[in-house]
């Protein structure tokens, strides 16, 4: 490549004016350009440069011959990177990471050299206790996340560790302060001092603390006060991308980092949802639109702002960091700074199409690339498309383009597409509503009001409550009443008060819509349950304001299900899933969920972190199953099968966690696995069933038996204890080897010997634990221990047994179950009461326990419907009998499935809503049993 050829030398009015005025410039692009212009090259040829600047003597650097090796670096660079990028030899990220280089290597060879300058003179800064503290620069923008464009400037933050002195110097001591801020200003004027070799990048401080009127530099202390007293939303947003770009190799460098890391992490992200920034960034992006058309208005000729005008870079750029700052207090995965790794993880999440990804991907490439085009021109810092034909003709030209109309039309189909989904995540036009104003006329504006507070208004403000749907508004009337006095909304800041006001309306406004119509009333109170819960939480009532088709979800959640109500009102996190349109209609998929919360465990702060992870993935995961169960597209039994998959899928991750936790573990991974009973173990799990689960280790290592005992007790506090984010599940250990005398964990050899009676005849499993085995099964931990215990398993319940002592002892067993849950009412109770749930699975256990050797098909827990018609194939009972049997057991468990989720304890109903069904139990109880 020679300097005849340099494409740059031809399309940038600057490149030609460098390498006229100095030739040799142009034999030196040529030869960077013939390769990617690496970091390393960069430094080997400042090196060069400074070497030949420094003089024979080798004597130091001096600041102005500093200056002069930096600007020519910059020329030199600055156009090979162009020239690749006009040869199509470099896409926008090559570009970008190489400007980027380009500005880190000049700030760190800069604080080198006019560090050594200051310490001479002043001697080195030091810590209050004597330890030496650099200056932390800190790039913020494009710079910070290694996206920096050609003319850009740079904005930069400077911190230091702690006040002190400094110590050794030629003059006497000064505050360190004092001394970084020379050190700081100084490396300002290395950078942006423009001099007959032009300059470096141009520098904006103004990121800094309280902007321009703040002092240059400051301390990491000053930086924590500043930030919980007066950090502002929109400098949450501008600290993202925020990251040291100064020196990095010292121990002081590398303590530094680590301490602004502990201070921004925090300030950044929420340990919550934080739907709250969506108002600010709304707010920030109109304030970025209204300075760039006012620009647009007194310079026409820049009215076409590709980076911020509709559907331009900065609209991609918000779109990305919204997801950021919603949700990187609980995903790691978001905390980091380029914006296209942004938008993939929030695809890889769910959050975003992956066509829409790809979407917004390809434009920002698109536009970034016309937007370093527009700046080769002339070295300037523009973003606007030009006016002048011929600038027009060359831009598109150098796009690939055959003329400007057709570079336009490609553009405006990026914008659009930006556009559109800029405004879907941040406009909601539901209604034509802009998602931000309450009703400010009409029934629903009067009733949540200050006519609350006037007694005499209580005929008044039913009628209008009736006017709202409420047949019959007393109990509600109060209900709103008591919020408005409550001691929890009179706190309210401002703002939240002021959303708290929007929803409330909106919701009673709502009211005529919610069905069924007889529970209007108590969904309107349930709403205002939730909002009392949330109303502390400015996260969850701005993304209620934010999103009006949200909370036409919740109300319909509400009216749905008691149960559900107070699930969510439990865990109002879950108020986020009500916004995923895609996961009602994804398939569940264990493994990978398995995977992605793996991956968030070991990106977890701690181990409170990460037990919140797993309640928080657990109950999404759940909400998930109950609204597609609420909308109608599952079965009793498919929930149970669902919701018992979660459990095992969190149960096998957490076994993980906690060994990785655990101090005194002896090896990478647990010989170790956990057996489930009861309705787990058969699958029949529902919303708030507990667990009945036993713990069982195979390892010969002698530390075995102490090592898995606290790994268990550890366990067990990891799944039950009640964090902020509630707890995971309720479990029962009774079942396991002597029940609650016994051990919390059992070497899978003794639990062998204990099933099938060997040894002490005093250790040995009774019927009814050999009752409790039909239904259990292996569901998490070492699968080789879950198959050695599915062959125990089917030893035990193929063991012969004479039917008279076995329907004996399974008839004293159902005595002592009636016994212990009496039921007092004239309602039948589905499970306990006889011609119940518990008749039919005594009886199927009665039967595997008596024939499972004769017929293997008993062995297996397939639930007791497909094992009745597995018996009547048996012989013992007819085909239309298992079948009229196996129906009632699937109405009993739809029957309580529904009162469940209406919230009641018992699952009780009027006799002869069952009477077919309870009669054709009892019938085969009386022949099975006499």
């Amino acid at each position: 490549m020679t300097y005849t050829k340099l494409l740059s030398s031809s399309y940038s009015h600057y490149a030609s004016r460098a390498y006229s005025a100095r030739p040799e410039v142009a034999e030196r692009v040529a030869s960077l350009a013939a390769a990617r212009v690496t970091r390393e090259r960069i430094d080997a040829r400042l090196d060069e440069l400074c070497d030949a600047l420094r003089g024979a003597d080798g004597a130091p650097l001096t600041e102005d011959a500093l200056k002069r090796a930096l600007r020519q670096l910059r020329i030199e660079v600055f156009c090979a990177a162009m020239e690749r990028d006009l040869a199509g030899l470099a896409d926008v990220t090559e570009v970008t990471g190489t400007m980027t280089d380009l500005a880190e290597a000049a700030i760190q060879r800069a604080l080198a050299v006019l560090s050594s300058e200051l310490e001479a003179m002043y001697g080195e800064p030091r810590g209050p206790d004597g330890e030496r503290i650099a200056l932390g620069v800190v790039g913020m923008g494009k710079l910070g996340g290694r996206e920096l464009n050609v003319s850009s400037d740079i904005d930069l933050i400077f911190v230091y560790e702690d006040d002190g002195e400094t110590a050794g110097g030629q003059r006497p001591a000064i505050a360190t302060q004092d001394y970084f801020t020379r050190l700081g200003k100084r490396l300002i004027g290395a950078l942006a001092e423009v001099t007959s070799d032009g300059y470096v990048f141009r520098v904006d401080m103004r990121l800094r603390p309280n902007g321009d009127s703040g002092p240059l530099v400051c301390s990491l202390g000053m930086l924590e006060e500043y930030f919980y007293v007066q950090g502002r939303e929109w400098e949450r947003y501008a600290w993202i991308k925020g990251r040291l770009v100064s020196e990095h190799g010292s121990a002081e460098a590398r303590r530094l980092a680590n301490l602004l890391d502990a201070i921004v992490k925090p300030f950044i992200y929420r340990r919550y949802l934080d739907f709250g920034v969506i108002g600010a960034i709304r707010a920030l992006h109109l304030q970025i639109r209204q300075e760039a058309q006012r620009r647009a208005t007194m310079r026409p000729d820049k009215a076409d702002d590709i980076k911020l005008g509709r559907g331009g870079i900065r609209e991609i750029e918000f779109s990305a960091q919204v997801f950021q700052l919603i949700r990187g207090g609980q995903d790691a995965g978001f905390r980091i700074r380029p914006t296209l790794a942004v938008l993939r993880h929030a695809s890889a999440r769910g959050l975003i199409a992956q066509p829409v990804c790809e979407a917004l991907t390809d434009a920002y490439r698109f536009l970034r690339k016309l937007e370093h085009r527009l700046q080769y021109r002339d070295d300037a810092q523009t973003h606007a498309m030009p006016v002048d034909e011929h600038e027009r003709a060359n831009v598109a030209q150098s796009m690939g383009f055959a003329d400007y109309a057709a570079l336009m039309a490609s553009l405006d189909a990026h914008r659009e597409r930006v556009e559109q989904q800029f405004d879907q995540i941040f406009a909601d036009k539901v209604n034509g509503d802009n998602g931000h104003a309450a009703p400010d006329d009409g029934a629903a504006a009067w009733v949540w009001s200050s006519a609350l507070a006037d007694d005499s208004a209580n005929d008044a403000l039913a009628a209008r409550l009736v006017e709202l749907g409420i047949a019959e508004p007393a109990g509600l009337l109060e209900r709103l009443r008591a919020v408005w006095h409550s001691a929890r909304y009179a706190g309210l800041p401002e703002r939240s008060r002021e959303r708290f006001d929007i929803v409330a309306q909106r919701a009673l406004d709502s009211a005529r819509t919610v069905e069924p119509l007889q529970r209007r009333g108590d969904t309107i109170a349930r709403m205002f349950d939730l909002l009392e819960a949330v109303s502390r939480r400015g996260a969850y009532l701005a993304l209620l304001t934010e999103y009006p088709h949200a909370l036409r979800r919740v109300l319909s959640v509400l009216g749905a299900s008691r149960w559900a109500a107070g699930y969510l009102i439990r865990h109002p996190q879950l108020l986020d899933e009500l916004l995923d349109d895609e996961a009602m209609a994804s398939p569940f998929d264990w493994p990978e969920f398995k995977r992605t919360l793996r991956l968030r465990l070991a990106a977890a702060d701690g181990v409170e972190h990460q037990m919140d992870l797993l309640r928080h993935a657990h109950q999404a995961e759940v909400f998930r199953i109950l609204l597609i169960d609420l909308a109608g597209k599952l079965s009793v039994e498919h929930v149970s099968d669902r919701l018992s998959e979660l459990a095992d899928a969190v149960l096998d991750v957490t076994i993980e966690a906690v060994w990785n936790q655990l101090a005194k573990r002896h090896r990478d991974v647990p010989r170790f696995a956990i057996i489930a009973y009861g309705k787990l173990g058969g699958k029949e799990l529902g919303y708030a069933s507990d667990l009945d689960l036993i713990f069982l280790y195979d390892d010969p290592a002698d530390v075995a038996p102490d090592v898995y005992a606290t790994f268990t007790r550890r366990l067990i506090s990891w799944l039950t204890t009640a964090t902020g984010a509630g707890t995971l599940f309720d479990i029962d250990l009774r079942l396991r080897p002597n029940g609650e005398s016994g051990l919390l964990v059992t070497d899978l050899d003794a639990f062998r010997r204990y099933q099938l009676r060997e040894g002490d005849a005093a250790n040995t499993a009774w019927v009814w634990e050999h009752q409790a085995l039909t239904r259990a099964r292996y569901c998490a931990g070492d699968t080789q221990i879950g198959a050695q215990f599915e062959a125990i398993r089917e030893q035990v319940l193929t063991m012969p047994r004479e039917a008279a002592p076995l329907a004996k002892e399974i008839i004293e067993m159902r005595e002592r179950v009636e016994a212990g849950h009496p039921n007092r009412t004239p309602l039948f109770d589905l499970k306990h009461d006889r011609g119940g749930m518990v008749d039919i699975e005594f009886t199927v256990q009665y039967w595997v326990l008596l024939h499972a050797a004769r017929d293997p098909e008993l062995i297996r827990n397939t639930g007791n419907i497909a094992l009745l018609r597995e018996v009547s194939r048996f012989g013992l009972m007819s085909g239309d009998e298992a079948e009229t049997v196996g129906a009632a057991y699937r109405r009993y468990r739809q029957l309580q499935h529904k009162l469940r989720l209406d919230g009641m304890e018992k699952a009780r109903v009027e006799p002869e809503t069952v009477s077919a069904e309870r009669d054709a139990v009892l019938r085969l109880w009386e022949r099975v049993f006499g």
